[in-house]
């Protein structure tokens, strides 16, 4: 996992499900390369996300990002369209722990939502917990990812740093 992680934000409120990241009618899809292709299209506002959204970017979420049902899609979908990272408010625990065991970051930090628009480039150092709009200068401080998230990120998920085991 890099160290640093620059893109744009793309900023969605509070509970958002994971309905609205990846809705359930696309469940039957099993290619993440399909499945984001209906990435965050249910969340107001993000509509047109997969069309604009590129590698490296980071969703800035609310509070409670992720709730609703135990599907690793809503993860999946994300990683896929190269998102490099989830910043919330606050997670779903659910959501939260699909995240770590599929190597995914993510990065609590309250009212990271309020400092960001759609596209505003945005720094996040996982390592610090660090969250900065690049292009205002406001900063916030998160919980930083924790040694065992970083482990696991970097050997690509749970089931292969168990495997390193």
């Amino acid at each position: 996992m890099p160290e640093i992680f620059d893109g744009r934000a793309w900023v969605c409120g509070d509970d958002i499900d994971t309905d609205q990241i990846y809705h359930g009618q696309y469940l039957p899809l099993t290619d993440p390369k399909e499945m984001a292709e209906h990435a965050m299209e249910y969340v107001p506002g993000l509509e047109d996300f997969v069309k604009k959204v590129q590698p490296g970017d980071v969703v800035v979420a609310g509070k409670n990002f992720g709730c609703g049902s135990s599907r690793e899609h809503a993860v999946i979908c994300l990683a896929e369209n190269g998102i490099a990272c989830v910043v919330a408010h606050s997670f779903a625990r659910i959501f939260y722990r699909n995240a770590v065991n599929l190597g995914f970051p993510v990065l609590e930090c309250p009212g990271v939502k309020e400092i960001f628009e759609n596209g505003d480039p945005i720094r996040v150092n996982p390592a610090t917990g660090e969250v900065e709009n690049t292009k205002t200068g406001k900063k916030l401080k998160g919980r930083p990812i924790s040694g065992l998230e970083e482990e696991i990120a970097s050997a690509g998920g749970l089931l292969k740093y168990l495997a390193k085991k």
